[in-house]
């Protein structure tokens, strides 16, 4: 029976590896996938999916007003699907949810969305929000804070590694603007600076 499953966890801690771990298994057996990121994550390359270990693979950029229902009927009228991928999961909104278990209720086909639960302040982002109410399967993806807690916080860091409090809520960006970490060490201000070694800005853009 298909299902819709959101798979969740801090920054870094593999979600996108797992992503493309599980279109891998689905297309060494003949089955296809349709993987899928928002198109302003352009980090790889627009449509194109990659993890920090070197994997990588081409996906459909969406944008807000994209219909995922509409999009996947019309690639089964040209051929068999067997699964659906979404990376950055957060950046759906309510309604490309409800899209999400439309193709899980009316086509049978099981839908795995991969992303972050909370922004930097701690708030749930919109498509995290309404996984977490309609997805049947919830799975955390687990990792570790500098201290060997749980990472449950994404903390976004300045150049100077200074924890950022205000800004808005959608800034892409990879190890050099983010940092998960648990919740203790979230609360603190000073950010990571006095424990991880990070490079200034100027030796980023190289």
């Amino acid at each position: 029976m298909a299902k819709l499953y959101f798979y969740y966890s801090a920054m870094n801690a593999g979600k996108t590896t797992t992503l493309l771990q599980s279109s891998y298994n689905y297309n060494e057996r003949g089955m296809e996938t349709l993987l899928y990121i928002p198109a302003f994550d352009d980090r790889a390359g627009v449509g194109k999916i990659a993890s920090r270990i070197g994997l990588n693979a081409q996906a459909i950029p969406f944008e807000r007003a994209f219909d995922f229902l509409i999009d996947v009927r019309e690639k089964l009228s040209q051929k068999s699907i067997q699964c659906i991928l979404i990376d950055e999961a957060q950046f759906l909104t309510q309604g490309q949810v409800e899209q999400l278990t439309d193709i899980v209720d009316i086509l049978s086909i099981p839908v795995l969305a991969y992303g972050l639960r909370t922004d930097f302040l701690g708030e749930l982002f919109e498509g995290s929000k309404y996984l977490l109410g309609l997805a049947e399967n919830i799975i955390e993806i687990k990792t570790i804070c500098h201290c060997g807690r749980k990472a449950t916080m994404n903390m976004r860091i300045d150049e100077y590694g200074h924890a950022v409090r205000k800004g808005a809520q959608v800034e892409i960006g990879g190890n050099s603007r983010y940092v998960a970490v648990c919740r203790k060490h979230y609360k603190d201000d000073a950010g990571v600076s006095h424990i991880i070694p990070v490079r200034h800005s100027a030796a980023n853009s190289s």
